[in-house]
């Protein structure tokens, strides 16, 4: 009894584990295989989860380098490179060639109109103007002997027609021979024909009086041209020659003398290039700097924009006058001068930095899009780049005054905002209209990324 009731209830306790132990080869490995299985989807999904957080740490971080929206003044210039001139530079130099004798002026003389600058020596002048007297008192002297000529002529005409008249009232009446006649009539025309020729030699004798009187002006003329005078009143800034050195006047004058007429008032001659000659006005003021005196600045204003252009290497510029005034004369003739002449001005704008108006967001074109579209901003006339190699979408728009900028907001997230650009300095840009979005005094507006890092553990 004893034994089957032990047997029996191991036969029963045994059912269960038995029906287990009984299972087939296959049935055991497959079960042997699930504490594995579920132990590497645990880890895959603890390895997800951690690097999902870590992604998303990674995307809120500040990558962005940003500046803060700002309000103050915005003047927009022109800048330029020109070069300071007196009002009125004459150039002097001489007519006639010769040796420089004398000096009287020298650099940085102050001149006045009428001064005597320098000599040219003047013997071989002189020579040619007593040359020129005589040769003039020749002509008077035959013009003289001349018109004696022409009255004896005239005079034996006199006499030659009245024979001639006598002999045709004797050969009327039959008293004179016709050989004695056309003798008569001959003598009178020929003495008519020595009148005419005599006159025609005192013509000739006038005519070279007035030929040398011609020459003695020109002679005259040289002479004095041998002393150089100043032509205006001024200052010498250059002197040209020495004494001793020769000039020859050719085809082209020699300058000796180079006068600046008031050095109180000068101009700037600025070359200003085609791109900005539609911004300058006759009238504007001019602030202009040196070299020489580097702490100082200088004013002035546009007296005149010349047509006339001027192209070196396909760049074309302008030339704009300024006038100014130099009281102390500090500034000279030649220097080089920067300017700057402002073309209009924003006061107490709203100014964003320049550079935020050129950044465009490192993210592919659909999101972009989708930026836009999520904050409502549609920038008219704005075409997307298709360039696939690029993950940027550059953002392109007909109308240069609306731009997209990018602020930061609190979430560390970019925002879109659609303005409209007003005066510039090419640093600073004033917002003269904000069209869709919010930009307020303060906010973050982006201008360029930051370096991102190449891992999640970095």
């Amino acid at each position: 009894m004893d034994e089957s009731n032990t047997t029996d209830k191991s036969t029963e306790g045994g059912s269960f584990f038995g029906e287990f132990n009984q299972a087939g080869p296959a049935d055991k490995r497959s079960r042997r295989k699930w504490p594995w299985v579920v132990g590497v989807l645990a880890v895959l999904l603890a390895a997800g989860a951690f690097g999902f957080v870590r992604y998303k740490n990674h995307a809120s971080q500040v990558n962005y380098l940003t500046v803060p929206v700002t309000r103050a003044d915005v003047d927009e210039t022109v800048d330029a490179t020109g070069t300071i001139n007196a009002v009125t530079t004459v150039t002097v130099g001489a007519q006639v060639s010769g040796l420089i004798s004398k000096l009287y002026a020298d650099f940085n003389s102050t001149v006045q109109q009428g001064e005597l600058l320098a000599q040219i020596d003047p013997r071989v002048y002189e020579g040619q103007l007593l040359q020129a007297q005589a040769n003039l008192a020749n002509s008077r002297a035959n013009l003289a002997a001349g018109r004696a000529n022409l009255a004896q002529a005239a005079a034996k005409a006199e006499q030659a027609k009245a024979a001639y008249e006598r002999a045709i009232y004797l050969s009327k009446q039959g008293i004179m021979s016709s050989q004695d006649f056309d003798t008569a009539k001959a003598n009178s025309v020929s003495a008519d024909a020595q009148v005419k020729a005599d006159q025609a030699l005192d013509d000739q004798a006038e005519a070279q009086i007035s030929q040398q009187e011609a020459g003695l002006n020109v002679a005259q003329t040289n002479l004095a041209y041998t002393k150089i005078y100043a032509p205006i009143k001024g200052t010498v800034i250059n002197r040209a020659v020495d004494v001793g050195q020769t000039v020859t006047a050719g085809f082209s004058t020699p300058t000796l003398f180079t006068i600046a007429q008031d050095l109180t008032k000068m101009q700037l001659h600025i070359s200003t290039d085609e791109g900005d000659i539609g911004s300058v006005r006759v009238g504007a003021p001019v602030t202009f700097r040196v070299d020489a005196f580097p702490g100082e600045r200088f004013q002035g204003r546009i007296s005149q924009v010349r047509m006339n252009a001027t192209t070196v290497q396909n760049v074309v510029t302008y030339e704009t006058i300024v006038d100014f005034e130099n009281p102390d004369r500090k500034l000279f003739p030649g220097m080089t001068a920067y300017a700057t002449i402002p073309v209009q001005t924003a006061k107490d704008a709203l100014v964003v930095p320049s550079a935020a108006l050129r950044y465009n967001p490192d993210l592919s074109q659909a999101q972009v899009a989708a930026l836009l579209a999520k904050y409502g901003i549609q920038v008219p006339g704005v075409s997307a780049s298709t360039d696939s190699s690029s993950n940027s979408s550059k953002q392109r728009t007909h109308n240069e005054n609306i731009a997209v900028v990018w602020k930061v907001r609190s979430d560390k997230t970019i925002e879109p905002v659609l303005i409209r650009s007003g005066v510039t300095d090419h640093t600073s840009t004033a917002v003269t209209q904000v069209i869709q979005g919010t930009l307020s005094l303060g906010d973050a507006v982006v201008t360029a990324e930051k370096p991102k890092p190449s891992g999640f553990g970095r």
